[in-house]
């Protein structure tokens, strides 16, 4: 499991729909982990599962020939490592945000957005992508090598 972390409007998701298709497209099954400490409406207003929950189920599973998708009650922020007996069958899970995790980081760093990177001193931090030219003890990606980012996870987790 990793987590891609930034300051908000670095381009997390747009890095990690550019992961996602590499990785993919190399073979790997990936699964994704998104952190939203507002709270999210994963069912449109209206819909029978949208319907079933409002009434008062606990979990509510939507099931189709390609894809599930679960809404669950739950009594804490899960941790990541909490969820990941939802992803049995993936060979690396990413997870956007989490920035406070104690797990392997990438962070997205983009001078135009913040002075500074977020993680700089974060012991978990395993790459940087940024456009600055800055001294990192990590790796340091451009903003457009996603394949040299795969590559640096293919490697480092010995996927």
């Amino acid at each position: 499991m990793v987590s891609v972390v930034g300051f908000s409007g670095a381009g997390k998701t747009t890095l990690l729909e550019k992961l996602i298709r590499s990785l993919v497209d190399r073979g790997y099954r990936v699964g994704t982990l998104k952190h939203d400490v507002h709270g999210f409406e994963m069912d449109k207003p209206g819909k029978d599962s949208w319907r079933h929950k409002r009434a008062g189920a606990s979990t509510t599973l939507i099931s189709s020939p390609r894809q599930l998708g679960m809404v669950m009650d739950v009594d804490h922020d899960h941790r990541p490592g909490e969820l990941r007996r939802f992803f049995p069958n993936v060979d690396i899970i990413l997870a956007e945000g989490y920035k406070r995790e104690q797990m392997p980081k990438v962070e997205i760093f983009r001078s135009k957005v913040h002075l500074e990177p977020l993680c700089s001193d974060d012991e978990h931090l395993i790459a940087l992508i940024t456009d600055a030219d800055i001294d990192s003890r990590v790796p340091r990606f451009s903003l457009d090598d996603v394949d040299g980012l795969t590559d640096f996870l293919i490697e480092s987790f010995d996927l």
